[in-house]
């Protein structure tokens, strides 16, 4: 209880114990031995809060019981208050008792055996068991050590190391049993967290500055397809508790619970009315007496060794409320009245994982029978895709509400195909293929020629100023963290891909970030005392995709596999109702016109080589069905015996970069009605009022190529040459609210094309053609492929056809296309400034020259058609 009040988790624990507690003091000699407080067993199950239990604990089943409710809750803050707050100053200088609690509390060792942490959610079971963690004291060098805070550093350092970590998932039956145990997540991993706390003087209680980070040197996950959707449902869990979504879906329900205790209220105050004076006092005075037995009784029996302990942790959160005064208590329990304090000010929290090598192992699993009959069922996985990466950095930089970062990246990456898929045993060990071929991607750089760069100005790096004992800087600023992390300077660090989300709460005045109290005054006064500001940049390193029958098949089973469940979303949009009589006021309008909080993402992708092969087989029609929801429609699976295809035709595109910008209102459901209900909306508004899209595409090519015997691909046969080309769209946000003013675009698209060409031979054209049809037509096995029509496309360098093969050649240019729709009118437009269609007879050997025949041509000078020299 004591947790669940103090964090404000939105978990509640069914059942938690500790099997045995050991603390050990060293009596005479607490200034140079730590304390060793041993927990033995400790396990905690946890789960998610039902409606029914929010809406008891927020309205209550009547009056009374929310106000006792309440009243207990500010009872436990008051009490929580005045036992931190002895004074006025929260920095004055401790005597020597409170020097030496502070020496003993700083160098604590803290050991755990067999902790055990459960969340339990509809069938889903997620276990994490830890043989051992030990948190200890360590001196400059990391090393364990009994130390202090000491100036001129005003530092402290600490280790936790987790021996055997080993993750579960697992799914239960409806009787909450779990027939059939998975492979687990992750399988007795070893790391170490290393805590650095800086202080701003020797009496300060809350360090100014908290870093946390931990590395692992070697991470192995494996995921099930039963455990997919379950993973992925967590996840959802995670985003849905972070934006606040997670009980979107409920608010009617806790509307009409709160209406209903609202009746209870009144009528009870009815009655109340009609029982006369008498009875109200004596009411009265039983409540008082009820209640003073359960402070008593509060006093005596919640005042345990969790709540002690909890007491002693410095309250990171602050329990002010509008109205409430200061205060202490004397000797004889009479309250003394005190100035209000300073607010403290919210710690910077940096929070780091680093991880030298991760893999990912994806299995599929199957019912396995015992020849006897009595004997169980077995699960057999079969592994089938593997992906690999090296140099995995997530950091996290975050002060109170007011500044939020966090930065994800990798050095190198690659994805491998294992074994056999559905049936298939295209990669099993009897079919001796390479690793190259297995590896159907690849991103980024090795960890040898990179370097450590994944751990700079970390815990773990030698170079990093709390290695060198220099107080590190943080960047708190918006514009300043831009300036310094740059995508390529995230390039450079990571060079597969990189990650920056930011978001900031600033003052309008432009004098720096608000205080965290006057956040929320502001944000319900003036719209425009608070700027927000959500920007995501993802920035992918060079990278090649293969796609072929192998990659293409797992890819599209792991899809499968993580559709393939019923669970309900978290969140659930909400139903638009549209208030004609809201009129804005002429204040509102104005901080809306000044400034406008959006979400901002861009991602950059950089050279991209993209290989889609020859099917070497085709069993798609087992696989979109149940993608696109056709779940019932399976055909029968009959696996193909599989031979690799070589040589194996292929189009090769590349691209030499891909930026993509999305913006979209933050608060759309408080912005759109806000600018709907005006007379005549100015074009800043809005604009605002729409997610806006834009693509553009640099140095797209494409071009043939064959995969050879040994594993290599000959030099590409050139079909579509280097262009670019550029798309932007809005979409309407909130489309219901526009329905009365027609004039209000809903969509607008705008493709520009600078120039396109197409060149290709008949026997390019089959051969694309060929390529096309083994994905779209199951055959089952691939298609077989004339040995002389890849001989007419791919000819050994250095050789001279004597024969060459004619080249029909298309192109356009300066192409506009638009497209606009309202509540009422769709429109489509388009230009285009040039069309050439035209046949190419290149020269032969023997002297004869090229020849150009102009198919279609345009735009053309017919003036001169009538006469004989046109």
């Amino acid at each position: 209880d004591v947790l669940k009040q103090e964090l404000k988790l939105p978990f509640t624990f069914l059942s938690g114990h500790i099997h045995e507690l050991r603390i050990h003091v060293p009596w005479t000699k607490l200034g140079s031995e730590p304390v060793v407080i041993t927990i033995n067993t400790m396990e905690c199950i946890l789960k998610l809060k039902d409606d029914a239990q929010d809406d008891h604990e927020s309205c209550g089943s009547s009056s009374t019981n929310r106000s006792t409710t309440t009243e207990s809750i500010k009872s436990l803050a008051k009490t929580r208050r005045i036992q931190q707050v002895t004074s006025t100053d929260p920095d004055l200088p401790p005597g020597y008792v409170q020097s030496l609690i502070r020496r003993v509390v700083n160098n604590v060792n803290i050991v755990v055996n067999n902790l055990i942490l459960k969340y339990v959610e509809d069938d889903i079971v997620l276990s994490v068991n830890i043989t051992s963690a030990e948190c200890y004291t360590v001196d400059e060098f990391w090393d364990r050590a009994f130390m202090d805070i000491l100036a001129p550093e005003l530092v402290l350092r600490k280790v936790i190391n987790f021996s055997d970590c080993t993750v579960c998932l697992d799914k239960r039956n409806a009787s909450g049993k779990i027939e059939f145990y998975q492979d687990p997540l992750l399988y007795k991993c070893s790391f170490c967290t290393r805590l650095h706390f800086t202080y701003d003087n020797l009496n300060s209680k809350i360090p100014s500055v908290i870093k946390i980070q931990a590395l692992v040197e070697s991470l192995k996950l494996s995921i099930t397809d039963q455990q997919l959707p379950m993973l992925i449902r967590i996840i959802q869990l995670g985003i849905a508790l972070y934006y606040g979504e997670i009980c979107s879906y409920k608010d009617a329900e806790m509307e009409e619970t709160s209406s209903i205790a609202k009746e209870t209220t009144i009528i009870q105050m009815v009655a109340e009315s009609e029982t006369g004076i008498q009875g109200q006092h004596a009411t009265q005075y039983q409540h008082v007496d009820a209640q003073l037995q359960l402070q008593q009784q509060d006093g005596d029996d919640g005042q345990g060794w969790v709540s002690w302990a909890w007491s002693l942790v410095p309250a990171l959160v602050s329990y002010s409320e509008d109205g409430e005064e200061s205060y202490e208590i004397d000797e004889n329990g009479i309250k003394i009245n005190c100035p209000k304090s300073a607010a403290p000010k919210d710690p910077v929290v940096s929070v780091g994982f680093y991880c030298t090598k991760a893999s990912v192992t994806f299995k599929l699993t199957e019912m396995q029978t015992e020849s006897s009959y009595y004997s169980p069922q077995k699960v057999k996985s079969k592994e089938v895709l593997c992906w690999e990466q090296e140099g995995t950095t997530v950091e996290v930089l975050m002060m109170g509400e007011l500044f939020f970062d966090c930065q994800m990246g990798f050095v190198g990456s690659k994805a491998l195909c294992l074994k056999g898929i559905m049936g298939v045993k295209d990669f099993e060990e009897t079919t001796n293929r390479s690793e190259t071929e297995a590896c159907f991607f690849s991103c980024g750089e090795s960890l040898n020629s990179k370097g450590l760069t994944y751990l700079t100005n970390s815990l773990f790096d030698y170079r990093s100023p709390e290695n060198n004992g220099v107080r590190a800087e943080f960047i708190l600023d918006a514009g300043q963290h831009k300036e310094t992390y740059t995508e390529i300077a995230g390039v450079q660090r990571f060079g597969a891909f990189y990650m920056d989300y930011l978001y900031t709460m600033e003052c309008s005045s432009g004098k720096g970030s608000v205080q965290q109290q006057d956040v929320s005054t502001n944000k319900n006064e003036d719209l425009g005392s608070v700027q927000e500001m959500s920007t995501k940049r993802l920035v992918v390193g060079p990278m090649e995709v293969r796609l072929d029958s192998s990659s293409v098949h797992r890819i599209l089973k792991m899809v499968a596999c993580g559709l393939d469940h019923e669970y309900e979303p978290y969140s659930k949009s909400k139903s638009e109702t549209v208030d004609e009589s809201r009129i804005l006021p002429s204040q509102e309008v104005a901080a809306l016109e000044e400034y406008i909080p959006t979400r901002l993402t861009c991602i950059t992708v950089l050279k991209t080589t993209i290989i889609i092969t020859l099917a070497d087989f085709n069993l798609l029609d087992n696989l979109l069905p149940i993608i696109l929801g056709q779940k019932n429609s399976m055909s029968t699976l009959n696996a193909p015996h599989f031979h690799p295809l070589r040589p194996l035709p292929a189009l090769r595109i590349q691209v030499d970069k891909v930026s993509l910008e999305h913006s979209v209102p933050m608060y759309a459901g408080q912005l759109v009605p806000a600018v709907s209900s005006l007379n005549q909306p100015s074009d800043n508004l809005l604009h605002h009022c729409y997610a806006h899209c834009y693509v553009k595409i640099f140095g797209f090519q494409a071009g043939l190529t064959s995969l050879d015997s040994e594993g290599s691909f000959c030099p590409r046969v050139l079909v579509i040459p280097p262009f670019s080309t550029a798309f932007y769209g809005k979409l309407l946000r909130l489309p219901s609210f526009w329905v009365k003013r027609p004039f209000v675009p809903t969509t607008e698209c705008i493709f520009e094309l600078p120039s396109l060409t197409l060149q290709a031979t008949r026997a390019q054209t089959l051969l694309l053609q060929t390529i096309l049809q083994s994905w779209t037509h199951n055959t089952g096995v691939s298609l077989s492929i004339d040995e002389s029509l890849l001989k007419d496309i791919f000819r050994p360098s250095g050789v001279k056809s004597q024969n060459p093969l004619p080249t029909l050649e298309g192109s356009i240019q300066n192409v506009e296309l638009k497209y606009c729709s309202t509540s009422l009118v769709k429109c489509v437009s388009g230009t285009m400034g040039s069309i050439k269609a035209c046949a190419k007879a290149p020269g032969r050997s023997d002297g004869a020259k090229e020849k150009l025949i102009p198919l279609i041509q345009g735009p053309s000078d017919t003036r001169e058609l009538h006469k004989s020299k046109w």
